[in-house]
């Protein structure tokens, strides 16, 4: 639960709500005004129509500052706090940087849970919501091992391979769901105590949409997006031809993920889906350890995640230390050097070392022939 929203929280919140959700017209009204609490003001009306955003948002802001409007607001606000532990913004340090490059990207992330799990790398196991016995075993497997390994466990919350993938993953506290509705609700509604299990065992619940945002159908591929955009790779453990899966391989794909896909028997309809993928190009696996030798991950993961997992087979995640989340949000798990980081962070040499070396010190970091790579945090 949020006690309070900061200012820029509530402009921005307040311009979400009134574009329901738009992502064309709130990048259009941001770019325009230096500050958005001057773009939620009535008397905006005008200038919202010369950006050429849409009537009916434009309708919402002339209608703002009535009374029944207001209390509808008021309450979107009490809710947002009920159900938050957090919020993310786009100009924030600690929002995911997996998703700061696309257009696209969600401007507000409301979540349950642990925020710094967002920062942490992913892979997205997705699937039908009908599956096989055998789909939702091998998608299960996979989330296991990779859980085990120390990557989070990315997905839709959704009946089937998504539910299955979460369950594994929530056994090593590494998973994060990502949702089409408000927080306030839960789809499927059967997925309600796998959501709280979830967040008990240490895992994440986000989503874009407002409170009482209902389960839309065009809510999901939005979602879908974020749950690619978020991760290394994709993984689509089982798939019919018209499986909602694949428009998430395809977002994948736009975004410049790597895809994967599991295979099946010929005469199975449960696995066209993903052989189709296969035949566009996707990496065929039928073994988790191929996900993390195809996705070229430093060597140093491997290692250091066998070590940390021989001495203690529970591992728990950190928090990141707020002064270091930039410098942490930044790193990669490729490397990058010294200069690199300087010029990105605009910090100078000599903090950027001090940083660098608390980072290394927490095992967050390591340096690798100059490079220095972002490391998963554990105790």
């Amino acid at each position: 639960m949020l006690n309070s929203l900061s200012k820029m929280q509530l402009d921005t919140l307040t311009l979400w709500y009134l574009v329901q959700h738009s992502l064309s017209s709130f990048y259009k009204i941001r770019a325009h005004y230096a500050h958005l609490a001057e773009a939620i003001q009535p008397d905006q009306t005008a200038v919202w129509q010369s950006l050429g955003i849409h009537a009916n948002h434009v309708q919402r802001l002339q209608d703002f500052h009535q009374e029944e409007s207001q209390r509808k607001f008021e309450r979107c606000i009490a809710l947002t706090q009920q159900y938050c532990d957090f919020i993310l913004l786009d100009t924030d340090i600690d929002y995911p940087q997996q998703l700061s490059h696309y257009s696209d990207k969600p401007p507000i992330l409301f979540g349950q849970g642990q925020a710094d799990s967002l920062l942490q790398a992913q892979i997205a196991i997705v699937g039908s919501r009908k599956p096989s016995h055998h789909g939702r075993q091998v998608a299960y497997d996979f989330a296991f091992y990779l859980s085990e390994q120390g990557f989070y466990i990315n997905s839709g919350l959704a009946q089937g391979i998504d539910e299955a993938a979460h369950r594994a993953g929530l056994l090593h506290q590494r998973t994060i769901a990502v949702m089409g509705t408000g927080l306030d609700q839960t789809y499927p509604s059967s997925n309600q105590v796998l959501r709280q299990q979830l967040l008990a065992e240490g895992g994440t619940v986000i989503t874009e949409f407002l409170p009482e945002t209902p389960p839309l159908q065009h809510h999901f591929p939005r979602r879908n997006r974020i749950v690619s955009g978020l991760s290394l790779g994709v993984i689509v453990a089982e798939a019919t031809l018209k499986s909602g899966s694949l428009i998430t391989a395809k977002l994948a794909a736009e975004q410049g993920k790597t895809i994967f896909a599991i295979p099946g028997h010929i005469y199975s309809e449960h696995h066209q889906g993903c052989h189709q993928l296969i035949r566009e190009g996707a990496i065929l696996i039928d073994h988790p350890q191929q996900v993390i030798e195809d996705l070229a991950l430093a060597t140093q993961w491997q290692s250091l995640q066998n070590e940390i997992h021989r001495e203690a087979p529970t591992v728990e995640t950190t928090h990141i230390p707020a002064h270091l989340i930039a410098l942490y949000n930044q790193l990669d798990w490729v490397g990058q050097d010294l200069d690199q980081l300087s010029l990105q962070l605009q910090f100078d040499v000599a903090s950027l070392t001090a940083q660098l070396m608390e980072l290394e010190l927490l095992g967050l970091c390591t340096q690798q022939s100059g490079m220095f790579v972002r490391c998963r945090p554990h105790k």
